[in-house]
């Protein structure tokens, strides 16, 4: 597997993947250096750079993350929330066929390993709160402003 690392306004992100494609990317809470970008990962790099730019909605990067079936049925799921909108865990679990599968649904979503890509952050609570992500309550704050359609500008 080869590894790149890139700085986001949220952290430094870092890719694992290799010609079968992008086995994970997570965002640290630690410095590293950057370094060469392989040849194998310089798209999942230049779409993040333009994800974060505001230009880019959508990821078309070959994916190949690890997980059991029912897994990547929920990552598979969560690729289809659109970009700027939101779903709650028991509307996930209702489209998984199981309005029960709550907690399995929400574990899965934790363990998605393919950040933003598979916009987990997406997912909030029945009642609208911002709850569990892996990545940290500010991250996932942070995600859903800079996908929100309606861009609020600060007052002070």
């Amino acid at each position: 597997m080869e590894i790149a690392y890139l700085q986001t306004p949220i952290g430094l992100t870092e890719f694992e993947g290799d010609e079968n494609g992008l086995a994970a990317v997570r965002v640290l809470d630690t410095k590293k250096p950057i370094g060469i970008i392989p040849e194998v990962l310089e798209d999942a790099v230049y779409q993040f750079r333009e994800y974060f730019e505001g230009n880019r909605k959508n990821f078309d990067l070959k994916l190949n993350p690890l997980g059991t079936d029912f897994q990547k049925n929920v990552w598979k799921l969560l690729q289809e929330i659109p970009f700027g909108k939101t779903i709650s865990y028991l509307e996930l679990s209702k489209k998984l066929g199981d309005p029960k599968a709550i907690r399995a649904v929400a574990s899965a979503n934790g363990k998605n390993p393919l950040w933003i890509i598979v916009p987990c952050h997406r997912v909030i609570g029945s009642n609208g709160d911002l709850v569990g992500y892996a990545g940290g309550l500010h991250r996932k704050k942070w995600l859903l402003e800079h996908e929100s359609p309606a861009k609020q500008m600060a007052l002070f």
